[in-house]
């Protein structure tokens, strides 16, 4: 199966990874200039060579995967079975993508998005195809969950067939209907809103917070350092389609959250976030 992959940021070049490193599937990783697609792939190499540096790849298993994967614009997307859209969190982005797509992309191309909590019936309100969504969670390679969401007009033969393909990369689907954050983000971008409101009221540090949560609640990692890993940026925007979508003012962020993503402070991806990033 050939599968193009819209968008080579840290999202975009896991989902490929995760597709490069079973065998049946060669990746188109496209961006909007060749340059960000071949840093993409770029951000392989380097979580590659990690692993065998540390004994746990051979250098030969790598390059195979590395092999997989071709890079460029979506105008190499021409022959793929499977796209997935993996660009901005941005409803008229994804809509002008998948609009470009469809005068690329054969007729029998399966068009799935990655959006983690926006309408998958709007996204592909106008497509002259069904649209599922196909969401991974960072890092796409190694986490197992895969939601594969239902609009409205989604029929049933698609979303069987992308959880098939789910599995065949060793994820597992959970299907889900439409709705304002799906499963996962629906209840975990909440509790990190909440854990952002704990710590501006003073009761307690970033640190002793997601200590708290860990070993009060066997999180793996705290929700702040989570907030962090995600991005700030995409907390705020999450949280913004749940209150929009539902009305309810429980999905409120918390005007913290605003300020420190309008400062730039955007966690990991910007060296600092609650904690401090250095490389």
């Amino acid at each position: 199966m050939i599968v193009g992959i819209i968008g080579a940021g840290t999202m975009g070049s896991g989902i490929a990874q995760a597709f490069a490193q079973c065998e049946g599937f060669q990746v188109r990783l496209c961006d909007i200039t060749e340059e960000l697609a071949a840093r993409g792939k770029g951000r392989i190499e380097a979580q590659l060579m990690k692993r065998v540096q540390k004994g746990k790849m051979e250098a030969a298993a790598a390059q195979t995967i590395l092999d997989r994967i071709a890079t460029g614009t979506k105008d190499i997307c021409t022959d793929c079975d499977l796209i997935v859209e993996a660009a901005f969190e941005s409803m008229d982005v994804k809509q002008q993508t998948f609009q470009e797509l469809m005068a690329i992309a054969r007729p029998d191309c399966i068009f799935a998005s990655n959006t983690s909590s926006l309408s998958i019936t709007q996204i592909g309100a106008k497509l002259d195809r069904p649209l599922v969504g196909m969401h991974f969670f960072n890092p796409a390679p190694v986490m197992k969950l895969v939601e594969v969401i239902a609009g409205i007009n989604t029929p049933r033969a698609l979303v069987d067939r992308v959880k098939e393909i789910a599995v065949s990369l060793g994820k597992t689907p959970v299907e889900v209907n439409e709705a304002a954050g799906f499963v996962v983000n629906r209840i975990l971008i909440p509790m990190i809103n909440e854990a952002v409101g704990v710590y501006a009221e003073g009761v307690a540090s970033a640190e002793d917070i997601d200590t708290a949560m860990k070993l009060g609640a066997n999180h793996p990692i705290g929700p702040l350092a989570l907030g962090d890993m995600i991005g700030l940026d995409v907390v705020l925007a999450i949280m913004e389609v749940l209150q929009a979508e539902t009305g309810d003012p429980k999905y409120r962020p918390h005007p913290l959250l605003r300020k420190m993503v309008r400062g730039g402070l955007l966690g990991v991806k910007s060296g600092q976030g609650f904690f401090t990033y250095t490389k």
